[in-house]
């Protein structure tokens, strides 16, 4: 089979049962817009479901499927990087595997992206999530569009169809802490968002428990923000010139009106909150710290324990 020319990249976890369905319903809807030049990537993040039997056996029944098998759960956006890394299309399609991203949306990102756009991604008209799960997407993007001073939507997530230059550009950024979607919004390139629905999930339940939710938010923020450690200065300044101006004033009370230096609770309250503003800013500094240790280690991203495709045929 010759390179394909439409490439679909799936993490899988925790989806085994609706694997068959989501594979037939990709090269139905794949086919209607590049017949047989597609191949569908799915790679195993070590789900405690075991899909790789059933992966290898699509596979062999199917040739336009190709399956990775992680050594371990090293995380979604690690996943789809093994997927980016291995795939050849001169389009790319990042999908979950739960389909709640709808493989019949394909054919219309797809038409959008040749019309001259070389990122078009899917915003979600409606969402079958629970209240709490869509708040605590909104928080998250409203607290990082602040630290990092760019506009994301919450309605978008990996789901979208990404020329060639747009992976080998997002391939090329091998730092430790991931997240497919904010790469695609910081390497820039032409965009298009098309509104689509959004469906429940056929299978499993999410990973991301409100701890990782946590997780990831402070460690997307960190890895590509430094606004933490200015607040930290700055907050430091203001506490400063504060302390100086009240000094300034008690003694100007002491000498005008001979009013007599008492308040040892507000005292030791004054200590008590200074003290935490240092440790919380040692602890944010501590952070940066941590995500440079990790990067200087140079650990591979992922490890591949086995595949269904001779590896060769990797970038």
């Amino acid at each position: 089979m010759s390179e394909p020319l439409l490439s679909v990249v799936v993490p899988v976890y925790g989806c085994r049962e609706c694997l068959k369905d989501l594979c037939s319903r990709l090269s139905t809807s794949i086919r209607k817009c590049v017949g047989n030049d597609y191949e569908i990537i799915l790679v195993n993040d070590a789900s405690p479901d075991d899909p790789w039997p059933l992966m290898r056996t699509l596979a062999a029944e199917d040739g336009h499927i190709r399956g990775i098998n992680l050594s371990r759960n090293f995380g979604q956006h690690y996943a789809i990087t093994a997927g980016l890394d291995h795939c050849v299309g001169d389009w790319v399609v990042v999908m979950d595997c739960d389909l709640q991203d709808r493989p019949e949306d394909i054919p219309k990102l797809y038409s959008v992206a040749l019309t001259g756009y070389d990122i078009v991604v899917g915003v979600r008209a409606t969402r079958q999530d629970t209240f709490f799960k869509k708040l605590g997407s909104r928080l998250f993007y409203r607290v990082f569009d602040f630290f990092t001073g760019t506009t994301i939507d919450n309605r978008i997530g990996n789901f979208g169809v990404y020329s060639r230059k747009v992976i080998d550009s997002v391939c090329a950024m091998r730092e430790q802490n991931r997240s497919f979607g904010l790469f695609a919004v910081w390497v820039g390139f032409k965009r298009k968002e098309v509104e689509i629905d959004r469906d429940g999930r056929a299978a499993g339940h999410s990973s991301y428990t409100l701890k990782k939710l946590l997780r990831l938010a402070l460690d997307s923020i960190v890895a590509h923000s430094n606004t933490l450690l200015l607040l930290s200065v700055k907050l430091g300044l203001l506490m400063s010139v504060t302390s100086l101006l009240a000094a300034a004033w008690l003694v100007v009370k002491y000498l005008t009106w001979g009013t007599p230096l008492l308040g040892w609770t507000s005292l030791m309250v004054t200590i008590v909150f200074s003290t935490g503003l240092i440790i919380g800013s040692i602890g944010i500094l501590g952070l940066y710290i941590g995500k440079i240790f990790d990067e200087v280690k140079g650990r591979p991203l992922y490890i591949i324990e086995s595949t269904t495709f001779s590896e060769k045929r990797g970038r």
